[in-house]
């Protein structure tokens, strides 16, 4: 290796990339920098500055150290760096980087002298940013910098410190050089303390090397959100914002503070380990303190949706055995309760957090405010304890009691450090309700354990520009949303928006069409990346940071699961072959699985019995490894020998610009078995021209689209879809009401 520092890193960059398989171009654009700039810096003509080093440092799970030298660190008790001996990181003619704690491993803080050389008075101010924070002291010479558009001078022993994230850049004045001392806090995550291995380059290392550690007596709230309070109390958690401009911002000090408080209260109401409360807050930050508060009691947190009417509440309550309900102070969620609670003998508690307290409720902020000190409990939850229960949205029948254990967050992991690939400094966003599951996925446990601060967007209606403005306004970082909302975000004019601090988006909840991705890949740049769970799991297949996507693709087994597809007759399908997903449990419950289907021994054993547990969801598997939404089994239509999938036709059906819903279900037919059945919404501006001519020119575009066989022989116009109360398309109504007509 040359002794050149500069062509020593290149060299490492250039081998990274060919290891990984990736052009020149992708790697430029993933650091938003010219196909020129970047051949520039890997052939070593041009300066590699350390905040470029970080940004593929955090795209490519490669550790910033092995990139600037080579190797890992050794020293772990102390390093020591004698004067004049830092190791060079890069040498231009303006700045000149000495690293003084190269050879200590784990490092939270990089501290450099950095010698900045005199510049022409006219020569432009080059701005960055990264993750974290950062002090700069002057130890010789005059500095200029220039922060967030101010412009800031400092003499010999001045110093400043500040938040990196905000564009900076230095000179040096009078025509002299200047000298001064530069740490950088990198932030804090605790994914290494629960990993033994922390940075992948391909799925192969990442099947064998991913291990999570799983402590006795896991609770996240102590665990995590009080450790972070303790060792970085003024790391931003969440920033919250609503649509009348609300701005909340909370660190982890602020987190451990209320969330103490709060269960200081809940604790006066007689709510303890093993009590369920059931929340329906909304996107109000009051769900985070609350959620925090029970688990730091070890009680159970129920989440629940705004949309429950009386008749919901009251099966909750029963079949939860609910001791108490914390809810937005809204009327058409406390009339609801109220109207419950003579059918709901086990509720002993009605919080509002406002702004309305309606008689019969608590006062959420009065209550805290006047609660007495905190005392931790002595013993409040074994790791097999229930933590929190969903219900799920009845898509067959009434909903069942998802059970979790207190080890569920620790199986996010995955999901926030590898799936949305977060990092310190990132501001996270998923569009989800609190009241369902997706929202402990992207705004709750992954997120805080790889160091990155949620971003709650609390609205009452969903307007694409407004998402795509929040996103401009506060240099949101990574975005996960469901492919609908995709759909919403694409048809706006996205060059109105400034967009440029997205760095990874995600999207899960169904299949991914793929004209979406490539409209959002062409106006953004970005690359949406694609993932399946469900209720009772974690992230269970995914596309991760080294794969390449297919749009439509689920993405490839998360390692903390051991996946298969079961054919009708109990075969592990081959590729290319349809079959359910199935996660076998023979060797242990898998971390982030859930615990049972509460007080239902017999949907429990329907669902997971003999070693494996039947997700209901049916794909097949290519060459590749990568695995593809068919549908519901019960779903999926038998016609004339094929199985087809209701996905594929919908999609197609989707591509049609009269389409604004569609579902595909099977109807019986003599002949074939089954044949294929479209309902469908339409447009405004086609529901005129439905009829026998438009039910011709849909059934042609999907022969055209997909395969043939597959097109609908039978379609109804409706007004809407039957749904259930997360929104998702009830097929067993609309065969039933097929069924009914038919007899």
């Amino acid at each position: 290796m040359c002794d050149d520092p500069i062509l020593s890193i290149a060299t490492r960059l250039r081998g990274l990339r060919e290891v990984l398989e990736l052009s020149e171009q992708e790697v430029a654009d993933s650091c938003r920098i010219s196909l020129d700039e970047y051949r520039a810096l890997e052939s070593g003509h041009s300066d590699i500055s350390v905040n470029l080093l970080q940004t593929i440092s955090r795209r490519y799970g490669i550790p910033l150290d092995v990139l600037m030298f080579g190797e890992e660190p050794r020293m772990n008790s102390y390093f020591i760096t004698r004067a004049g001996r830092g190791v060079a990181v890069e040498r231009r003619k303006a700045y000149r980087y000495e690293a003084l704690a190269a050879g200590f491993r784990d490092r939270r803080i990089d501290p450099f002298i950095v010698t900045v050389e005199p510049a022409p008075a006219d020569a432009p101010m080059h701005l960055n940013t990264h993750p974290g924070q950062e002090m700069n002291y002057v130890l010789e010479g005059r500095l200029l910098i220039e922060l967030d558009g101010r412009q800031i001078e400092l003499n010999p022993g001045d110093s400043l410190y500040f938040d990196s994230s905000l564009p900076h850049g230095m000179k040096a004045l009078d025509g002299r050089t200047v000298r001064f001392l530069a740490i950088i806090y990198r932030g804090m995550n605790l994914v290494d303390r629960y990993l033994s291995r922390t940075d992948f380059s391909s799925q192969e290392e990442f099947r064998e090397h991913l291990h999570i550690r799983v402590p006795e007596h896991f609770n996240f709230a102590y665990d995590v959100v009080d450790r972070y309070a303790a060792e970085a109390p003024d790391q931003l958690a969440m920033l919250w914002t609503d649509d009348k401009d609300h701005v909340a911002r909370f660190t982890f000090a602020d987190l451990k503070r209320e969330s103490d408080r709060t269960a200081s209260w809940f604790r006066s109401l007689g709510i303890g380990r093993g009590d369920p409360v059931m929340l329906i807050l909304k996107r109000r930050h009051e769900f985070w303190l609350s959620v925090l508060a029970l688990h730091k009691l070890g009680a159970v947190v129920i989440p629940a949706t705004h949309l429950l009417t009386k008749k919901d509440v009251v099966y909750r309550c029963n079949t939860a055995s609910i001791r108490a309900i914390v809810a937005a102070g809204e009327r058409v969620i406390t009339d609801h309760i109220a109207a419950a609670m003579p059918e709901s003998p086990t509720v002993r508690a009605l919080v509002s957090v406002g702004p309305e307290v309606p008689e019969g409720f608590l006062d959420f902020h009065r209550g805290i405010e006047e609660a007495a000190p905190f005392v931790r409990p002595e013993h409040p939850n074994d790791n097999d304890d229930i933590m929190l229960m969903y219900f799920t949205s009845g898509t067959t029948g009434e909903p069942k009691m998802v059970a979790h254990d207190f080890t569920y967050p620790l199986g996010h992991i995955v999901t926030a450090r590898y799936w949305h690939n977060l990092h310190e400094g990132s501001l996270h966003l998923t569009i989800a309700d609190t009241g369902w599951a997706k929202a402990a996925w992207g705004k709750l446990y992954g997120q805080w354990f790889a160091g990155a601060t949620l971003f709650v967007y609390d609205h009452e209606k969903f307007t694409p520009a407004d998402i795509l403005h929040k996103i401009e306004q506060y240099r949101i970082t990574s975005l996960c949303a469901p492919p609908t909302i995709y759909r919403f975000l694409i048809r706006e004019d996205l060059s109105r928006f400034d967009l440029s601090s997205l760095e990874y988006c995600t999207t899960a909840g169904e299949a991914l069409n793929g004209s979406v991705y490539d409209t959002f890949l062409a106006q953004t740049g970005i690359r949406l990346m694609e993932g399946f769970g469900q209720t009772e799991t974690t992230l269970t297949l995914g596309t991760f940071p080294w794969m390449e996507p297919k749009p439509g693709s689920m993405g490839v087994p998360n390692p903390q699961y051991r996946i298969d597809l079961l054919t009708p007759d109990g075969r592990s399908a081959e590729d290319g072959e349809q079959g359910q997903i199935v996660i076998r449990t023979d060797g242990g419950k898998p971390l982030g699985l859930f615990k049972e289907y509460y007080r239902s021994e017999e949907r429990t054993r329907e669902a997971w019995h003999d070693g494996v547990y039947y997700t209901g969801d049916v794909a097949w598997r290519d060459e590749d490894g990568y695995y593809w939404f068919v549908g519901r089994a019960d779903d999926v239509i038998k016609s004339s020998g094929y199985r087809i999938g209701p996905f594929e036709v919908e999609s197609a059906l989707m591509t049609h610009p009269a389409v604004v819903e569609c579902a595909i279900t099977g109807v019986p037919d003599e002949i074939r078995g089954q044949v294929v059945k479209a309902t469908i919404v339409l447009a405004a501006e086609w529901r005129e021209r439905a009829g026998a001519a438009l039910v011709k020119e849909l059934q042609d575009h999907v022969k055209r689209v997909t395969a043939p066989y597959k097109y609908p022989r039978v379609i109804e116009f409706v007004e809407a879809l039957p749904k259930t109360i997360s929104g998702k398309i009830r097929r067993t109504e609309i065969r039933r009401d097929d069924a009914s007509k038919k007899g």
